[in-house]
């Protein structure tokens, strides 16, 4: 028995210098193996018990597991360690700074001219309008035919418009859908039709060859300019300020008879002028009329019988108008600081 226990008590003398001085937890595993496993020191003490006398083995048992517990202690402490220092390293070969404040993330926006769409579709909703959405490829007889426009009229040609090689063209005015949506629903019809248009422009501060525009079209019996003139002041009142005032001037469009171009007080100086309303004290929003009777018969409505009024809107000078906006190429520009102010 003695040779036993010289064998644990060297263990655990040589034991504590060699396992504080592993480098790694390859070495500290290579020196558990040494002395707890299968063919390490402990175990061929403990295969020693079968040949002593029964008396000896507890007292060699029991010393066989105060040095188990005594090494396995010291390899779980440096294994501790050694990973405390892992850990060190990693952070500090990430040169990540703990203390620093987190990145700040963006917070998401609607962009200005769906601020400005969002409102118009509030508006007219409340006066009893419905949406109506049609195709931005169009055809020449629901852009131009079925709107009362002359095959020789100066927005049919090639400088106005884009055509495309089929022969159909980017519609140039929400107009179109007024037509198809007139073309599958008999009267009475109240509806808005927002949406993008295209014409030939050259890019400027008040220019662009994609713009937006909203189309209104109510068709009733008995439908009046007076019902027009109040539909619109309703809309300016709740859009610009219950104070707002509206002036109506005489126009021309081939699609409506009369006519007439519509301007809103300045809302920026109150009439008095300014650089808004370059001195003049009214801002034009938009454009209406009565529908042509021609148009009525495009779409197979009996001029006799109905009657009604459109009217059409750029969202996109609105927009501008509302949020102090100098140039319009500014909205189809994905400029983070400038989109982030709205």
């Amino acid at each position: 028995m003695k040779q036993y226990l010289e064998q644990l008590e060297q263990a655990e003398k040589e034991a504590p210098a060699r396992i504080d001085a592993a480098a790694n937890v390859e070495e500290l595993e290579a020196l558990r193996l040494q002395y707890l496993g299968r063919k390490g020191v402990l175990t061929a003490a403990l295969q020693g018990l079968g040949s002593l006398a029964a008396e000896e083995r507890p007292v060699l048992g029991k010393r066989a597991n105060e040095a188990k517990n005594f090494l396995a202690a010291l390899i779980d402490r440096r294994t501790a360690e050694l990973e405390e220092k892992r850990l060190a390293e990693a952070v500090a070969k990430s040169r990540l700074d703990v203390t620093l404040p987190g990145a700040r993330g963006w917070d998401g926006g609607l962009h200005p001219l769906t601020l400005t769409l969002d409102r118009l579709v509030e508006i007219f909703f409340s006066l009893g309008f419905t949406v109506a959405d049609g195709p931005e490829v169009e055809d020449e007889f629901h852009n131009f035919d079925a709107l009362n426009t002359p095959a020789d009229h100066p927005a049919r040609d090639s400088q106005d418009t884009f055509y495309l090689a089929d022969g159909r063209l980017l519609r140039s005015q929400t107009s179109t859908v007024q037509v198809r949506y007139m073309q599958a629903n008999q009267p009475p019809v109240r509806i808005i039709a927002p949406g993008r248009v295209y014409r030939r422009d050259t890019p400027d501060a008040s220019h662009s060859p994609i713009f937006h525009q909203l189309e209104g079209l109510y068709v009733d019996q008995g439908v009046t300019f007076g019902d027009l003139k109040y539909t619109l002041e309703q809309f300016a009142h709740q859009m610009f300020g219950p104070g707002s005032s509206l002036r109506f001037r005489p126009s021309f469009f081939p699609f409506t008879e009369p006519s007439a171009e519509v301007d809103v007080r300045c809302v920026f100086c109150k009439g008095k002028g300014c650089s808004v309303c370059k001195q003049t004290g009214w801002m034009e929003i938009l454009g209406c009329g009565m529908v042509d009777p021609a148009v009525f018969q495009a779409v197979g409505y009996d001029p006799e019988r109905w009657t009604g009024f459109a009217f059409g809107m750029g969202i996109d000078r609105i927009c501008m108008t509302m949020m102090g906006i100098n140039d319009i190429r500014l909205l189809l520009e994905s400029e983070l600081g400038f989109l982030s102010q709205f």
